[in-house]
Parts: structure tokens; C-alpha cells; sequence
């Protein structure tokens, strides 16, 4: 295995990798794998604390209140629902930074970048006096975690061959997504006890019942600390540059012309918008439509059910079709909002609890489920689409075919994750503002059901049909 000579360091030159082929089985087995999956096994830990720090405001604002901040309740659903817009504006950045900048590189780098928000919530939420203004500046710093599982991905897509993508894509992301679970598991644990001392500051003290417990919530951002630190220097240290996945973005802007490009950034908006969007609202829509419910006590498990169902979804989707599972996925989760819609309270009234978190971690199972089936369709839509163009036209026409293929395919799913994460925005948002204009979110939930309808028209008639014009 030869290492570029183009990095003036010998620190650096060790990094880079000059050839890679995973296509190429002798390769594979003699050196490949074991390369491909050291970088897989060093991601997906950043990637879990990527999206840790992503979602730490879903779990913030519930204890904000008793922690003496005075916010409305829709100010408190902004705060919840920013991260995802800076995450997914951020993510447009992050799909075509890994081949312009090198994949080792940019997640050490984005990987630090974290610390930022997790010290500044730290020592922000210890003064009730803090303005809101610096709230919403620290929000929309947790978006940096959001925008690295578009660098993530797009790294890890150059790691491995077109047979196991479903497998590596789906292991890095749904163990990159039990962050969202571990943030909303580990939060309500870690503010209970002064675990950083004297260094960590005094606790806030709230009322419970008649008696008052002291709460560390500073410790919901000091925690990730160290991990982000380590996380960041084992990504140094133990990652690989590719050097055949170079490409400046004049080369990766090829996409924007590409109609699937577009078809698949609507479906996973559907698919991971929806994953990420409850994620990210189901706690205070839990608080706001059962009152007197802890939702932290079990809000984390719809994440955690997502994530564990996404490798399913690619491994489901390496054996059947992306495209199968993927129009199977969005019927599920239109019959599941419908459940959500009848198991709510009505004026206040009557609702079914438990019917109503069946209802969500069905959804979240199906998203997750989602997410890995889209993820796989990517990779093949655009090698199809490649080597039908380069048929017929000789040996080196089809090798470049399958170059081109990839750098295109890993920057879809960049853009397309980045388009997806603006449903960790709207959700949110959209429950805020159906209860501030009706009393209600059904009115979301109607609309999130008419979406699904759309995605499921998309998916049958591009993919999924007999004879569409690109099976996958």
C-alpha cells in the first residue's frame, strides 16, 4: 500500500492512503478491510458524539424552568428545534468538505469543534439571569454536531465496497444516532450529582413537591467534555486520508444536476428528518400534551429504537432492495402518525398515555428502519447511473465511471443528509406553532401525514415499481 508523497510531514504522509479499491476482492481481503474498518470503528463514536451534543437542548430545555429561567413555552421550543437548522445548513458545508480536505482530518477538527458548545452551555445555565439571546447563540452552536454526520458518511462511503455499504453506512449512522438516546439517558443522571467537585460549580436548587434537591445542570454540557477531547485526538492519530477521493467542489457540484440528487434529499428528509425532528420534540410535546409526566424517563427510548433499527434498514435493504423497504417504511409511518392523532387529547381531555408512546416508538422504529434503506439506495442509484452512461465505451471509460460514481454518491449523501436534517427544525417548530395557533399539534401531525403520502408516490414510481426507470 503506497502513501502519498504530496504532504510534506512525515506525520502526514502516514495518514494518506494513495491508492484504495475496495471493488478489487484480493485488495480487499489482503489489506482493505482491516484499514476500512479501523476508520469505521473510530467514527462511529464521533459520530455518537456528534449528534450527544446535536440534541443536548432537547433535554436542556425541560429543566430550564425549574433552574429559574423564565422562557414561554414557544421560546423554549426554538431552542430545542435551532440546533437542526444550524445542523442542516451546516451539513450543505460538511458533504463536500471530506474530499476537498481529507476525512482523518476534517472529524478530528469537527470532532473538537464540539467542545465549544458543551463548555458554553456549561457555565451558561449556572445564571438564571443569562439572557435568552446567548441561549439562542449556544443552540445554534450544538448545530456543529449536527452538520458532522454529513462529513461522516461522506468519509466512510469511500471505505468500502458497493456489497457493504448498507452494513458500514448503517452501523456508522445507527450508532452514531444512539447519541441522541445516550444525551436524553445520561442527562437527567448526570445533573442529579456534583460529579466535577468544586470545578464544576455550585447546583441550582428546585422545588420537588414540598421538599427542594439540588440540580447540577451545568454538568449536561461539562460531561461530554472529556470524551469529545479524546474522541478528537484518536481521529488524528488512528484515521486515514484517501487520496483518490480528492475532488474540489467544482467536481462535486456535478450533483446539483442530477434529478435523484433532489428525489433523494425529499425522501430522507422523510426518513431522517422525521428521526431527528421527534427526537427533538417529543420531550415537550410529552410535557405539553400529558402534564405532570416525566418525559426524560423514557423520551430517550424512541431514540435509541431508531438507531438500533438502522443498520436493520441497510441490512434489510442488502438483501431486498433499498427501494422495497423504503416504500414499505413511509406506509408504516403514515399509519403511525394516524395512531399518534388517536391516541391524543382532545381539548385537554381524555388521551391515551401509553397508546401514545407505542404510537412514537413505532415511528421512530420505522424512521430508523428509513434511514439505513434511503442510505443504501444512494450508492447504487448513482453506480447505475454512472456505468449505463459509460457502456460501450471501453475499459477505462467504465473505471472512471465507477471513480466518478463514488465522489458523486458521497456527496448525495452529504446534501441529501443536510436537507433531511431540516426536519429536526420544522418538527419541533411546527408543534409550537400548531399549539400557539389552535391549542393542538394535530394539525402537524395532518400535515406530516400528507408528506409521507408524497414520499411514498416518489419512491413508487422512481424506484420501486415494476420496470421504474432506476431500480434500487
Amino acid at each position: 500500500m503506497r502513501h502519498a508523497a504530496t504532504f510534506s510531514t512525515p506525520m502526514a504522509a502516514m495518514h494518506v492512503i494513495d491508492h484504495w479499491n475496495p471493488e478489487d476482492k484480493g485488495f480487499w481481503e489482503r489489506s482493505g478491510r482491516g484499514v476500512a474498518t479501523r476508520n469505521l470503528w473510530l467514527s462511529i463514536p464521533a459520530l455518537t458524539l456528534a449528534f450527544a451534543v446535536w440534541m443536548l437542548w432537547s433535554v436542556v430545555v425541560v429543566h430550564l424552568p425549574a433552574a429559574g429561567f423564565r422562557f414561554s413555552t414557544n421560546q423554549l421550543f426554538w431552542l430545542a428545534a435551532l440546533p437542526a437548522l444550524c445542523g442542516a445548513t451546516l451539513r450543505i458545508f460538511y458533504a463536500f468538505a471530506v474530499p476537498v480536505v481529507g476525512g482523518r482530518r476534517f472529524t478530528a477538527l469537527a470532532t473538537a469543534s464540539l467542545l465549544l458548545p458543551a463548555l458554553g452551555i456549561g457555565f451558561a445555565v449556572q445564571d438564571p439571569s443569562t439572557p435568552y439571546e446567548v441561549m439562542v447563540a449556544l443552540a445554534l452552536l450544538c448545530g456543529l454536531g449536527g452538520g458532522n454526520f454529513a462529513s461522516s458518511m461522506a468519509h466512510i462511503s469511500f471505505f468500502y465496497p458497493k456489497s457493504k455499504l448498507g452494513y458500514a453506512l448503517g452501523m456508522n449512522a445507527g450508532l452514531g444516532h444512539l447519541g441522541v438516546s445516550l444525551v436524553q439517558f445520561m442527562v437527567p443522571l448526570v445533573i442529579t450529582a456534583g460529579i466535577f467537585g468544586t470545578l464544576g460549580g455550585a447546583p441550582s436548587v428546585v422545588a420537588q413537591g414540598d421538599a427542594s434537591a439540588p440540580m447540577w445542570l451545568q454538568n449536561a454540557g461539562f460531561v461530554w467534555v472529556p470524551f469529545i477531547a479524546a474522541s478528537a485526538l484518536a481521529a488524528w492519530f488512528g484515521m486515514n486520508d484517501l487520496a483518490d477521493a480528492r475532488a474540489g467542489f467544482a467536481e462535486q457540484a456535478v450533483i446539483f444536476k442530477r434529478k435523484h440528487n433532489w428525489l433523494m434529499c425529499w425522501l430522507y428528509l422523510g426518513t431522517f428528518g422525521s428521526f431527528i425532528g421527534f427526537s427533538a420534540g417529543f420531550p415537550l410535546l410529552v410535557q405539553s400534551q400529558f402534564p405532570g409526566t416525566d418525559a426524560l424517563q423514557f423520551a430517550w427510548l424512541g431514540p435509541l429504537v431508531g438507531a438500533l433499527t438502522r443498520p436493520a434498514g441497510g441490512w434489510l435493504s442488502d438483501k431486498l432492495g433499498g427501494a422495497r423497504v423504503t416504500f414499505w417504511t413511509f406506509l408504516a409511518m403514515g399509519l403511525g402518525v394516524l395512531a399518534v392523532l388517536q391516541c391524543l387529547p382532545q381539548d385537554g381531555q381524555g388521551g391515551h398515555f401509553n397508546g401514545f408512546v407505542a404510537s412514537f416508538m413505532a415511528l421512530f422504529a420505522f424512521a430508523g428502519i428509513g434511514n439505513g434503506s434511503t442510505f443504501r439506495m444512494i450508492p447504487v442509484i448513482f453506480h447505475t447511473e454512472r456505468q449505463r452512461a459509460a457502456q460501450g465505451r471501453g475499459l477505462a471509460a467504465e473505471e472512471q465511471a465507477v471513480k466518478d460514481a463514488n465522489k458523486e454518491a458521497a456527496a448525495v449523501l452529504g446534501f441529501s443528509s443536510a436537507i433531511g436534517a431540516y426536519g429536526g427544525f420544522f418538527i419541533p417548530k411546527s408543534y409550537g406553532t400548531a399549539i400557539a395557533l389552535t391549542g393542538s399539534p394535530d394539525a402537524a401531525l395532518y400535515a406530516f401525514v400528507v408528506f409521507y403520502a408524497t414520499c411514498i408516490a416518489v419512491t413508487w414510481w422512481h424506484y420501486s415499481r415494476r420496470n421504474a426507470p432506476m431500480p434500487c
